[in-house]
Formats: structure tokens, C-alpha cells, sequence
């Protein structure tokens, strides 16, 4: 009996919209756009070609703001975010890139290709996709 071992690239599953918001904005800001895009995460814009992207998330947000009572008014977003965001190639097979998110304790991985952000993939996002290749009814 052969196990079956479907190659599903993360391209394949990601989100291709990939929503950004500056450093310097108000968590507030991060708050209103993730509400009404309903993402549970933004892409921190790059400054420039030699910086990184960064990511803020809801966790983010509940951990360094709403936990301590800080104003989200007044709390920056490069304050919270993480930099540099986790990035994986859109090529890769969704098994590896669960094993890496896994391995580093994440929930997301921002989807890059020739250092362009074209997507955002998620761990339930390649599970379900995984799972649906294994017993598709």
C-alpha cells in the first residue's frame, strides 16, 4: 500500500491579499482595518529597499495592549509587531511550511517572491487544504 503525499504549494492556499499599514500608525488604526477586512492580522510596510516587513496581529494587540490597559490610541504599531515577519516561497509544499511554522511556534507566514510580499498563508489554511487532498469527501 502506497501512501499518497500530495504536493500542495502554499500559493496554492494562501491569501493573496495581503493588507499593509504603516510603523508609525495608531494601534487604533491596525484595530479599524482588521475589523473591517475581518483579518486577524496586517503586513508592516517596509521603510525602505534595506528593512524587512514586520507583522501585527490580534494577539499582538490582546498581549502588549488590552493585557497591560494601554491606550490603542497611543500605542504605535512598531511598538507591538513582529519584524522580521516569518516568510515562505509561494513554491513551497504546504507539508514543509506547516513543519516550519510548527517548529517556531507560529500561526501565519507572510508569502514572498523575489522580496515582493504577495500573500499571507495561515496554518488552518494549509491543514484544511492538506486534509482535503487526504480524504477529499
Amino acid at each position: 500500500m502506497t501512501e499518497t503525499n500530495p504536493y500542495i504549494k502554499v500559493r496554492d492556499v494562501m491569501t493573496p491579499t495581503v493588507e499593509t499599514i504603516q510603523g508609525l500608525a495608531p494601534v487604533s488604526e491596525a484595530i479599524r482595518v482588521m475589523k473591517k477586512k475581518r483579518y486577524g492580522a496586517l503586513l508592516v510596510d517596509k521603510r525602505d529597499d534595506s528593512d524587512e516587513y514586520g507583522i501585527i496581529t490580534v494577539q499582538d494587540i490582546a498581549r502588549n495592549v488590552i493585557a497591560p490597559n494601554l491606550s490603542p490610541d497611543r500605542v504605535h504599531v512598531y511598538e507591538v509587531m513582529t519584524k522580521p515577519v516569518l516568510g515562505v516561497h509561494g513554491d513551497m509544499n504546504i507539508r514543509y511550511a506547516i513543519r516550519l511554522l510548527d517548529r517556531v511556534n507560529h500561526l501565519r507566514a507572510l508569502v514572498v517572491e523575489n522580496g515582493r510580499a504577495i500573500g499571507i498563508v495561515t496554518m488552518y489554511d494549509m491543514v484544511m487544504s492538506y486534509m482535503d487532498e487526504q480524504d477529499p469527501g
